[in-house]
């Protein structure tokens, strides 16, 4: 029951009690209430942060009740509403809606992924269907609908405006797609599958984060791990000190497939333990196997899908996104399968020479393929990750690279705050100044991994941009970068590097968020056009007027040398065969799920992943997919069903505009001020081919991203 009503029950209980004593003891002082929930209103710091000084984990569960039980009243007043449904009395009182849900809701999943415990994981299994019910009892709110419908029928003569006819059209496909239009007998069964899911997929988010700890690589002899270097080794001994093994090293797993400690440890056999334990990690057997969850998820969302009219649920993820058709997406991933496969089995001739240049007499598997891809490019390039290292420490990176670039193109700077309250020690907040000497919110970043994290690097934000609501952007930016041993620098791989400015290109899409409605405000955008932001932010992590000013040695001070920025260069395209594959296959294997019809038989996980990646021409043995379906967080619970091919499609588009930016000067101010202007400020207020080509001058062209990766362009 809401904390509120609570209270209320509790006070009349009082008052029967008072009933039946003394005339002395009436008189004595009741208990002073209880305190308010953090919750309940906006946040008193800056820019209405959430003041982590004062959130306790029993706080959440009753504001989530409390919010959800406020947001239906809200709808039921607007639904119930007498006068005649306008844009203003029904779209934009829906905007304004459910303040406290979205408050609490914010930092409650935020905590779920990055910093969670028992507590919180059980509230989320608690809350999830209700949650689930909670959205059902808007979007089949017949009486709601009628008035979204009407407007909808009218909106050529009501003389909207950009971003509020977008937000029209939003609002109409998501009651749509919501079941609107179901009968009273569909509505009950869509609200069943919707309750299943939101179950299964946090059963799903429990299961992968407890596999995901209990798959760490634990040693007890140090020899193992040979080749990891002094302060990895030091790492892992921090880290299974951490878990109560002193005595003993850990190598935790991170989200993908491949692990990068399998670049340098020498012991083949610890290389294929760490392997096995990452590509089995969800498929033991035990309580922790995720085969069976995931095929509950696809077999309900394919009935969902049918139940709403749409042959699968890829057709319908994908209506409202940039691709817009399954057909469409299939025809762009079908066009990087044989360039990539292709050159994919070169590099797997060369390294397995190089196995046999340095004495082996194995065949290449997948956990050789980092370390003699690495010896490959030593040979080729004189060049490995332990050269440039040094030259890459965290707070340089942060502050001299991705801060600077992100001065020289937008203007904008950025001022630590410390009198900031966070939720993890580890996090940093920092104040973004616009150029005119504007507040333009607030920016979080907590970049190392811990066992209580899910997997990966993402984006997302604590307070949404909004000029109806009044409020202005606070973004985080989480990472799983290797925490070093106590004292010593967090150097980076050029990989993280990147990794760091990507997150980084999403954070810009939300802090120069400019719209009116929360709904379609920065990064709320199509996964197709989302990922634009962030691919196209890596561009500047190896620019030279940018990669001068923060790539120093962390002890001497003294600059990158040139020629190991040459070798970075030369070896930028190095084994993007393999990388291509790897994330076409992931990409295939989330499509060929959500593909599925409803009548279809239960599938086999592992047999159904093998016969898709047949289908697709990219089951190849030496280049395992990025992830496997069974611990595909990105599809399962993360969003990007039947949207992962989207980080390809938006390198297409991130190739274009880079090139754009080449032809006309570089990183100036006037080319950031248009890619602002055009791109990162437009949130979702017009359709993305049309924002895109506003931009570009034309329509996406795949040219520039098969220049990049030295991909053969096929002849017409």
């Amino acid at each position: 029951m809401p904390r509120i009503r609570s209270y209320l029950l509790g006070a009349a209980a009082a008052l029967v009690l008072v009933a039946c004593t003394t005339k002395e003891e009436a008189v004595t002082t009741p208990p002073p209430p209880p305190p308010p929930n953090p919750f309940d209103s906006p946040s008193t710091l800056p820019f209405e942060a959430p003041d982590f000084s004062r959130i306790k984990d029993s706080d959440y569960q009753p504001a989530i009740e409390e919010g959800m039980e406020q947001q239906l009243a809200e709808i039921d007043a607007i639904a119930g509403n007498p006068e005649a449904p306008t844009f203003e009395n029904t779209i934009a009182a829906m905007e304004k809606s459910g303040r406290m849900l979205m408050r609490v809701s914010k930092v409650f999943f935020a905590l779920t992924q990055a910093n969670t415990d028992d507590t919180l994981q059980q509230v989320k299994a608690d809350e999830a269907p209700k949650l689930a019910a909670h959205h059902d009892a808007i979007y089949l709110n017949a009486r709601l609908w009628a008035r979204v419908e009407a407007i909808y029928a009218q909106r050529d003569k009501l003389g909207l405006g950009p971003e509020e006819s977008t937000l029209l059209e939003v609002y109409y496909h998501a009651f749509v797609s919501s079941g609107a239009r179901l009968s009273d007998a569909d509505k009950e069964k869509l609200r069943d599958i919707n309750k299943r899911l939101s179950m299964l997929q946090t059963d799903y988010d429990a299961k992968l984060l407890a596999a995901t700890k209990a798959g760490a690589l634990v040693v007890d002899d140090p020899a193992k791990l040979k080749g990891l270097g002094e302060a990895a080794i030091a790492a892992a001994a921090q880290a299974a000190e951490d878990r109560g093994l002193k005595g003993k090293w850990v190598i935790p797993l991170q989200n993908t497939t491949q692990q990068p400690s399998l670049q340098s440890l020498e012991d083949r056999g610890t290389r294929r333990t760490l392997f096995e334990n990452s590509w089995m990690r969800t498929e033991r057997g035990d309580a922790n196997d995720t085969r069976a969850t995931i095929v509950a998820i696809a077999q309900l969302r394919a009935e969902k899908a049918a139940l709403l009219g749409y042959p699968n649920w890829a057709a319908y993820v994908l209506e409202d996104q940039m691709a817009k058709t399954p057909a469409t997406v299939e025809t762009f991933l079908d066009k990087l399968v044989p360039p990539s496969t292709a050159k994919a089995r070169v590099e797997a001739r060369d390294i397995q020479a190089m196995i046999r240049k340095a004495g082996g007499h194995f065949k290449l598997e997948p956990w050789d393929w980092d370390r003699y891809a690495e010896a490959v490019r030593k040979a080729r390039y004189d060049f490995d990750d332990a050269q440039v290292k040094p030259y890459f420490e965290l707070n340089n990176v942060l502050e001299n690279g991705i801060f600077y670039a992100a001065n020289q193109l937008y203007g904008i700077s950025f001022k630590e705050r410390k009198d900031i309250p966070v939720y993890h020690p580890d996090v940093r907040v920092f104040e973004v100044i616009d150029a005119d000497g504007s507040s333009l919110g607030l920016m979080y970043f907590d970049y190392f991994k811990r066992d209580n994290k899910q997997g990966g690097a993402w984006m997302d934000t604590f307070v949404d941009q909004s000029k109806v609501l009044g409020t202005k952007p606070v973004v985080y930016n989480v990472g799983n970068f290797t925490k070093p041993a106590p004292g010593q620098p967090a150097l980076l791989t050029f990989d993280d590097v990147t990794t760091a400015f990507h997150e980084f290109g999403h954070a810009l899409h939300g802090l120069f968020a400019s719209q009116n409605y929360p709904t379609v405000s920065g990064s709320s955008t199509a996964r197709d056009f989302v990922e634009l932001p962030s691919q196209f932010n890596e561009n500047w992590a190896l620019y030279p007027a940018v990669l001068k000013h923060y790539a120093l040695h962390y002890q001497t001070g003294a600059p990158i040398p040139q020629a190991l920025v040459n070798k970075i260069r030369k070896a930028q395209n190095f084994n993007q065969g393999y990388s291509m594959v790897e994330r076409l296959a992931a990409s295939q294997l989330d499509m060929q799920w959500h593909l599925l019809p409803a009548d279809v038989a239960k599938p086999d996980v592992d047999a159904f992943e093998t016969d898709a990646l047949k289908k697709t021409h990219l089951l190849m043995a030496q280049v395992p997919t990025r992830y496997r379906s069974s611990y595909f967080t990105h599809i399962w619970t993360l969003g990007y069903a039947s949207g992962y091919y989207a980080y390809a499609w938006t390198e297409m588009l991130d190739h274009d505009a880079f090139a754009w930016f080449e032809k006309h000067g570089g990183l100036t101010r006037a080319n950031g001020q248009r890619f602002r202007d055009l791109i990162l400020s437009r949130g979702h207020t017009e359709d993305y081919g049309d924002m895109f080509r506003a931009f570009y001058g034309k329509d996406p062209d795949i040219g520039p991203m098969l220049d990049y990766y030295g991909f053969p362009k096929k002849k017409h």
